[in-house]
């Protein structure tokens, strides 16, 4: 029995890999597509452009105000963009290109021991919508209005 638990949307951007990444990469501008409803805007210091191992916080809102700080653990350039925070729950961004555009996966990883606290709270469902409203306005962002 496989102990991974990931849940994950997928969604075809008609939009280049490379411009689907040069967002996903820059922490700043994460509120423009959060489909959660809870990232407020990035902290000072906070890089513009992400790189593997880069460091970034968060203003958050879920009822209160909070802060993440969150790590870079994947940047394949136009391919792949990961990060965790520090309960190392990973968000992951996948991008492939596809005909008419690029198919943009979106998964969060709650695999971690502690990650089953959050099963009962209804957080994998919550994530997996939350992440459609995320890929649906990635696309009202980036697609071309037609």
């Amino acid at each position: 029995m496989s102990s991974k638990r990931i849940v994950s949307a997928e969604r075809v951007i008609k939009a280049p890999a490379s411009v689907i990444f040069d967002l996903l990469a820059n922490p700043w501008k994460h509120h423009l597509i959060d489909g959660s409803g809870t990232v407020v805007q990035p902290r000072p210091g906070t890089p513009e452009r992400l790189s593997l191992g880069a460091t970034f916080s968060m203003d958050m809102k879920m009822k209160a105000s909070y802060l993440t700080k969150n790590k870079v653990v994947t940047f394949e350039e136009d391919r792949a963009i990961a990060w965790h925070h520090f309960a190392r729950f990973v968000w992951r961004y996948e991008l492939t290109p596809v005909e008419g555009g690029t198919l943009v996966r979106e998964s969060f990883d709650y695999s971690k021991p502690w990650g089953l606290v959050i099963i009962p709270l209804g957080w994998p469902e919550n994530n997996r919508v939350s992440m459609e409203r995320t890929l649906a306005k990635l696309a009202e962002v980036l697609e071309p209005e037609a």
